[in-house]
């Protein structure tokens, strides 16, 4: 269960990251910049204990489908962006992929 956790946190820490990344205004935002800065070692370290335990083809696209997905969730709840109907019918086949890599494809 732990390193489901940790996987969990590093998707967390990835999704604040990138957020703060874009408050940064291309790194001219001190603010903003630092907590990026911050947030993406910190991801990092808890993606890799997570690997410890769970497969990289599997974490990885976990990591990267649902960071995605929550991307698109920050996206439009923070800085105003739209989420069209085709944009949630292919956010939808990202998570339904995610998902049965989890229970037919990885330990």
């Amino acid at each position: 269960m732990l390193p489901w956790i940790f996987l969990f946190l590093a998707i967390t820490f990835e999704v604040a990251a990138t957020s703060f990344l874009k408050l940064s205004h291309g790194w001219t935002k001190l603010g903003p910049s630092l907590w990026a800065v911050v947030f993406f070692p910190m991801s990092t370290i808890v993606y890799a204990l997570a690997l410890k335990k769970i497969d990289i083809s599997l974490a990885y696209a976990i990591w990267s489908g649902v960071g995605t997905a929550a991307m698109v969730f920050v996206g439009a709840t923070f800085f105003g962006e739209t989420i069209s109907p085709s944009k949630l019918l292919f956010i939808s086949f990202i998570v339904v992929g995610i998902v049965g890599l989890r229970f037919f494809g990885g330990t």
